[in-house]
């Protein structure tokens, strides 16, 4: 196999300046999609296109145990999570999580949720004004957290502590600084709560409701023995953190209705297709997950191009989701493009690529379609006033979000017609 035969500059700081247009960058001038570049003293590969999500989800070239830097894992998955395991005993743990994600039970989430959002509209009638991002963080931490059998039982000052780490665990995962000690600290406090509850639970000291979340965690086994404390208490927040964190996709959605308010009347028509459509596209236009990495199992070759076994080979995420040849306008915010054809499974990819039940597409994917969709409804039906505020969007920051968070003030309590339309 033919390598490199002179060194490649390593790029980890341009990654931490340029954020999510490192990788497209790098990519610009080529068309096949494929180049090399070295990452934390590491040759790598970056890729994308649809035929290079299937070469990176395939366990034969690609791995991910390993390839989680220390910091991503002590923030935002946790160690010994589902995300650093392989073959075997990913599989194993991954048919843990479906059937928790089958639609009937994304259904009964979705159903807790909204409940909890009209129950905060009421509450937010009161209020001089609402930062968006923040109040659907805490009405997801009601409704996952009542979803899923986990207590709050220190009322709203816990919810609000709650919902507080579990966004701070997404937002400093990429970051030096407060944002990563934050999430570091976040992430340490919770998984002692959720290991002590695991504890009172298996003791009898706290009930789970039958077939919860909470009683699924606490008594899977792995070789005919119950996960160690830590590791279920990982694995629960596995559940409630990515749920929380639609957040982000929330308050893109408000950003997307305020800006082309045609949107929110196509919405309210409550016509499914295109609810749907709104929903794919505010996961394709807006940033989320810059690109996802792996390290290569063997000599790997794409196109032309190498890196050795131990390498790491780079998803671009964003950039696929940016893409020219995949989507003509990929900066206009159309969310017809997806009525008017089918999209491939490897070509949407905010959540990765490749087969959810046994590869490492996010299994929680079906989870945030379905709030979305509930929720898009909703904020479409918010009557609301929108104040002037900095509404930018930084793509150096990662993860991005809306600046301001999306203020709104003057919210009215919707009609009781209204809300069975929603």
């Amino acid at each position: 196999m033919e390598m490199p035969t002179s060194p490649l500059i390593d790029r980890s700081l341009p990654a931490l300046v340029q954020g999510y247009a490192w990788l497209p960058g790098l990519l610009r001038d080529r068309p096949d999609g494929v180049t090399r570049t070295r990452v934390m003293g590491k040759p790598a590969l970056v890729v994308r296109g649809p035929e290079a999500v299937r070469f990176f989800y395939d366990e034969h070239h690609v791995c991910r145990g390993g390839a989680l830097p220390e910091p991503v894992l002590s923030t935002l998955f946790g160690h010994d999570a589902v995300h650093t395991l392989d073959g075997g005993a990913h599989r194993a743990r991954k048919e843990f999580f479906l059937p928790l994600l089958h639609p009937d039970r994304i259904a009964g989430l979705v159903e807790q949720v909204t409940a909890a959002w009209d129950e905060a509209v009421r509450e937010w009638s009161g209020a001089e004004q609402v930062v968006l991002f923040d109040a659907a963080a805490l009405v997801l931490t009601r409704g996952v957290c009542r979803w899923a059998g986990v207590p709050l039982d220190g009322g709203s000052a816990e919810e609000e502590q709650l919902a507080r780490d579990l966004i701070a665990m997404v937002d400093g995962f990429a970051t030096a600084g407060p944002r990563h000690w934050r999430a570091r600290r976040a992430r340490s406090r919770q998984e002692q709560r959720f290991a002590r509850l695991v504890e009172d639970v298996r003791s009898g000291r706290t009930a789970a409701p039958d077939g919860s979340v909470l009683a699924a965690v606490c008594e899977h086994r792995e070789g005919g023995e119950l996960l160690h404390p830590h590791t279920a208490a990982v694995e629960l927040l596995n559940v409630v953190r990515p749920t929380v964190a639609v957040s982000w996709f929330v308050a893109y959605s408000a950003h997307a209705l305020h800006l082309q308010p045609n949107q929110r009347e196509r919405l309210r028509r409550g016509d499914t297709a295109y609810t749907a459509a709104f929903v794919h596209e505010v996961r394709r236009f807006y940033p989320f997950a810059p690109f996802l990495g792996g390290l290569a199992v063997r000599d790997l070759s794409w196109r032309g191009l190498s890196v050795p076994a131990g390498g790491m080979v780079l998803l671009d995420v964003f950039g696929q989701n940016h893409d020219e040849k995949l989507w003509g306008d990929p900066y206009v915010f159309r969310p017809e493009r997806f009525l008017e054809h089918a999209v491939e499974r490897d070509e949407l990819i905010p959540q990765g690529g490749g087969e959810p039940r046994t590869g490492h597409r996010c299994p929680g994917e079906g989870l945030t379609i379905g709030l979305l969709e509930a929720l898009a409804l909703r904020l479409a039906a918010l009557d609301c006033a929108v104040p002037d505020q900095d509404l930018r969007i930084s793509l150096r920051r990662i993860p991005a979000r809306v600046r301001s968070g999306f203020v709104v003030r003057d919210v009215r309590v919707p009609s009781a017609r209204t809300l069975t339309t929603v």
